[in-house]
């Protein structure tokens, strides 16, 4: 089974002293680009973050985003920089001597200086958070691939349609390809009757060069190269490995065979025809752009 390169998961944890909320979203890329933003205090669980996900997921552009809030505040504290706050009040003191104004230095107003009371948080142990934050990581990454697969089951189904009806056109060129030369032929007969009137027509001349039109408008290797793309599509599809580069591959070969089958077959109706499966395979490109 497929899976899509769109989805999406979030999933919640709490305890006693924090809370986790995780949600994770993907869609398509090229490649796998992981995407995290989170709390500083976490950044050191990075590489673990990503390594988790990279197990999961083997394209897409993902983005992780980290929500941490603390209830139990017992790991921060104030922290005076005493020395700052001397040189506020020498100098708040200078300028009172100096310009002989009212004395109103307060506690509360030095307080207020950047960087004189400032908050502290101590360092939590990082396993611990670890063990916190994996579980609601491996939640919305379960929700995430669900999704995935879900999308997946439907991109399938709809490129299987596509490919019945590209089948389905392919047969009637097949059964349409031996009369080309026999139209030809009579066109050819008739053309030259036209020109020559009364005069002798030279049939083994005209058995030679239909001979030529046949060899050179001859699609059959084509034809059977297209229903063995079709059939490598189908059983590509039904493999539970990400498969979205080998898709493209093949689409670009049944795009590759529909081309010649158009510009050697030489015939109106089968142009036609190849105009339909080029622009079934053109929705299937679209659609496999988000196959992982």
């Amino acid at each position: 089974m497929i899976k899509s390169m769109t989805g999406f998961g979030r999933a919640t944890a709490e305890d006693s002293s924090r809370n986790f909320i995780v949600e994770i979203k993907s869609v398509n890329h090229r490649y796998c680009d992981i995407n995290v933003k989170m709390p500083k205090s976490l950044i050191s669980l990075e590489d673990k973050i990503r390594n988790l996900i990279q197990k999961e997921v083997n394209r897409g552009k993902i983005d992780v985003f980290i929500t941490l809030n603390t209830h139990d505040k017992k790991d921060v504290r104030t922290v005076l920089n005493k020395t700052l706050a001397d040189s506020y009040f020498e100098c708040l003191t200078e300028i009172k001597n100096d310009y002989d104004v009212k004395n109103d230095i307060t506690v509360s107003l030095i307080a207020r200086f950047p960087e004189v009371v400032t908050l502290e948080q101590q360092e939590e142990d990082m396993d611990n958070l670890w063990i916190s934050l994996s579980k609601p990581l491996m939640e919305a990454l379960s929700f995430l691939i669900e999704m995935r697969k879900k999308e997946g089951l439907k991109l399938q189904e709809n490129i299987l349609s596509k490919c019945k009806y590209i089948k389905f056109v392919v047969d009637k060129i097949e059964k349409k390809a031996p009369n080309v030369p026999i139209a030809y032929k009579d066109k050819l007969t008739n053309r030259l009757k036209e020109l020559l009137g009364e005069a002798q027509v030279d049939e083994n001349k005209i058995a030679m060069e239909v001979a030529v039109f046949a060899d050179r408008s001859c699609i059959d290797e084509e034809i059977v190269r297209l229903n063995s793309h079709l059939i490598q599509m189908r059983e590509t599809l039904e493999l539970n490995e990400p498969v979205g580069r080998k898709l493209d591959f093949i689409v670009q070969e049944m795009n590759r065979e529909a081309n010649t089958i158009a510009s050697k077959a030489n015939n109106l109706e089968i142009s036609n025809l190849v105009i339909n499966i080029k622009n079934e395979i053109e929705k299937i490109r679209e659609q496999i752009q988000n196959v992982e």
